[in-house]
């Protein structure tokens, strides 16, 4: 008898180990939803989930439309003949995965459930270096249960646009009606040689500056046309002999030869701790601004998370 007393002693649920919001939530949603999603995700369509399950491609199919009213993602983009995962399905499936416990985590969409989540932050590797410690540091303050991943900008309309990434961090992107975006701060950008450079040795001139070699730093898919034309209004008759995707590889170049290039001001200070870098004092490059912004799907706010995670972020700037 006292040994059934104290079992029922044990079952009960403590105040603080109450989580209402992570009940209510289970309460409201098929189980049975999560096993579909599961076999899609690993199937990687949905006729093939359909054969696992042994259901119709329509179910799968009206289950898949049920789970998007739940979260607030789509979960899955087609891709070819098969289906590919956003990045919150990603995350879903991280806790799906590895059984109830971690469900109870996955299914807390108001983040109160002290269970980790992954946020995808795209940036380029320069900007990344920048930005990534201060908003760690942010983030870890306000939601220390959080993990970020930070990844490659590849085609950062279409990232957004397909829920490939949470979050975009880059110097300026095409507009489109599905994407907002929140300047985080601007740079003036910079005319870069080496240190002890022979332009360095008397007046800096447009003839002086054309007898060298450039660099270019290859900007594919953002839409700076705009500063691409003053540069060259600027530089005429440059001669591009190197270009690169990776700012930092330009720097190095630049510090070991002499050769010239462009970059923001905040970029340089990082990078002339590594490389001998110096400025070149002329005022037509230094005026120029660039505003560094963070991109997001609009209908990213429907994730109480993310617009968390977007507020904190614009704060730390």
């Amino acid at each position: 008898m006292d040994n059934n007393n104290l079992q029922e002693k044990r079952i009960i649920v403590r105040p603080d180990e109450d989580k209402p919001q992570v009940f209510r939530t289970l309460r409201n949603i098929d189980l049975n939803l999560l096993t579909i999603f599961e076999a899609v995700y690993v199937q990687k369509g949905i006729v093939n989930a359909a054969k696992v399950l042994n259901l119709t491609p329509s179910a799968i199919s009206q289950s898949i439309q049920k789970l998007r009213a739940i979260f607030p993602d789509p979960l899955f983009i087609r891709k070819g003949q098969g289906v590919t995962p956003t990045a919150y399905a990603t995350h879903l499936h991280e806790y799906i995965s590895q059984g109830l416990e971690s469900i109870l985590g996955a299914l807390d969409l108001t983040g109160s459930y002290d269970k980790q989540r992954t946020i995808t932050i795209g940036t380029p590797p320069s900007i990344g270096a920048l930005v990534m410690p201060v908003i760690f540091q942010a983030i870890k303050e306000s939601a220390p249960q959080l993990m970020m991943r930070n990844i490659p900008v590849n085609d950062a309309e279409n990232q957004l646009s397909q829920f490939q990434t949470d979050l975009i961090i880059d110097t300026h992107l095409a507009s489109s009606r599905t994407i907002n975006h929140h300047v985080l701060y601007s740079d003036r950008l910079m005319l870069v040689c080496r240190q002890g450079h022979p332009c360095l040795n008397g007046p800096v001139t447009d003839a002086a500056l054309q007898r060298f070699e450039h660099t270019l730093l290859m900007l594919e898919g953002q839409n700076l046309s705009g500063l691409r034309q003053r540069v060259q209004e600027l530089f005429p008759e440059r001669q591009v002999s190197f270009s690169s995707y990776n700012m930092f590889t330009i720097a190095a170049l630049i510090g070991n030869s002499d050769m010239l290039g462009l970059m923001p001001k905040r970029l340089f200070e990082l990078f002339r701790g590594c490389w001998p870098l110096a400025e070149i004092d002329y005022p037509p490059v230094s005026k120029e601004q660039l505003e560094i912004s963070l991109y997001y799907n609009k209908l990213s706010l429907r994730d109480p998370v993310l617009e968390s995670v977007i507020d904190v972020i614009r704060r730390a700037f």
